[in-house]
């Protein structure tokens, strides 16, 4: 199946079950955790064509916000292959984002940075998934305004840089630096960033 045969077929659900189609493709879309599925140009079709751009965003916002708790599961339940060891390591990237972690969630769901690089570590760290969901919720719900409103600008610039051969090798390339985050996320020395650069620079302050 070819790019613009997915993406067919993604149009094909939404204009089949109209805002529940919007949903269950958003949902779909953000639970792909590897392989992105273009859910956002469905979302900046619709949005030329005329729909509800309000309805649109809480379609697309509850999907893909609701999409994401994958990758928190992946890490909660995969937080059992890791050693205590990594474990506590990985509890220092939560005291460097500190009171900002929900900034950081919002503004990875308001653009194209893979909300999965949070998502999966939060979840191995027992983070609370409500204050992981709510800032991503919102984030996607702007976003998903902002496509549906501004559709036809987006869609244009987007048909116009990339084509079908660029949106395969961007979706494959994708999926190849999040891996490569994700396994760098968790072979950090996160404690030794944190004695280094936060508890150093506090120590400097007193």
């Amino acid at each position: 199946m070819s790019f613009l045969d997915g993406l067919d077929w993604l149009n094909q659900v939404a204009l089949q079950f109209g805002y529940l189609g919007v949903f269950l493709i958003s949902l779909i879309g953000t639970m792909s955790i590897i392989v992105p599925i273009p859910y956002t140009l469905v979302i900046l079709g619709l949005g030329v064509a005329g729909w509800d751009p309000l309805m649109l965003t809480v379609a697309g916002g509850l999907g893909s916000a609701t999409g994401e708790i994958a990758g928190y599961l992946l890490g909660y339940y995969g937080r059992r292959i890791i050693s205590k060891e990594r474990q506590r390591k990985m509890n220092y990237l939560l005291k460097i984002l500190g009171k900002y972690t929900p900034a950081a969630l919002f503004i990875f769901a308001l653009t194209p940075l893979p909300d999965d690089l949070l998502f999966i570590p939060l979840g191995t760290l027992r983070y609370n998934l409500l204050k992981a969901f709510i800032p991503s919720f919102l984030g996607k719900m702007l976003m998903c305004y902002i496509l549906a409103s501004f559709g036809n600008v987006y869609w244009n610039t987007l048909s116009f840089l990339f084509g079908e051969t660029g949106s395969w090798i961007g979706t494959a390339a994708t999926g190849i630096l999040l891996i490569l985050a994700i396994y760098a996320i968790y072979k950090i020395d996160w404690e030794r960033i944190f004695d280094k650069y936060i508890a150093g620079s506090e120590k400097q302050g007193e």
